[in-house]
């Protein structure tokens, strides 16, 4: 665990230009703060101590705004950007070197039991806001942009943007035009929306050429 400590402390100079001291890290990031509570939770929860390891989650995330579950599985280097919003399921896994930024749900998509929070490879960096929902896998390197919502497994080397996520680049190739374009994603509603006002369109057209033949 110490060691654990140790290495999350010191990501926090390398990925955080604005870390200036190792005062202001301990007694000023709240990112660091919840990470040395979750460890402390989680040593608790594998040695099945009962409620304390929640208690000091519940601690945690009232001081800090972050609320990481005790039963969740994090590796070493792992760094948490700002942190407010962040939530981490009980069955999520996150690999080692990984980045969240604020706002981040490592979150499930029902009442299930069993595995039901993803599965974060190593070296994976998740942009403010970002959602990954379900008993989902993302590969090692994968870049996750801003307010994002994956509902679906991706592979190593990726980068994902959207609502619903879709991938734009794929073992540093860039996807065809049609898949990058985030804003086209299909709506139902408007689809249909849209096939109604065409429809309309037609009727009054034949309504306009009936009234001119009568």
């Amino acid at each position: 665990m110490f060691r654990l400590i140790k290495q999350d402390f010191r990501v926090v100079f390398e990925r955080d230009p604005a870390a200036t001291s190792r005062l202001e890290v301990i007694l000023t990031y709240s990112g660091f703060h919840a990470l040395l509570a979750y460890r402390l939770a989680h040593w608790l929860w594998t040695h099945g101590i009962p409620f304390l390891p929640r208690a000091v989650s519940q601690v945690a995330r009232w001081l800090t705004g972050i609320e990481i579950h005790p039963g969740a599985k994090i590796g070493c280097s792992f760094f948490i950007d700002h942190g407010m919003g962040v939530v981490i399921g009980e069955t999520a896994e996150v690999g080692d070197h990984v980045t969240l930024f604020q706002g981040v749900t490592l979150g499930g998509t029902g009442k299930g039991r069993g595995k039901r929070h993803p599965t974060v490879g190593s070296h994976v960096v998740v942009g403010a806001g970002a959602k990954i929902l379900g008993a989902i896998r993302v590969g090692d390197n994968v870049k996750i942009g801003a307010n994002s919502v994956l509902l679906k497994s991706v592979p190593a080397n990726s980068t994902v943007i959207g609502v619903p996520a879709r991938i734009i680049k794929m073992e540093g190739e860039r996807m065809p035009e049609v898949t990058m374009d985030h804003t086209n994603i299909p709506d139902p509603l408007t689809d249909r929306f849209e096939a109604l006002e065409r429809e309309l369109i037609e009727l009054r057209k034949k309504l306009e050429s009936r009234d001119k033949e009568s």
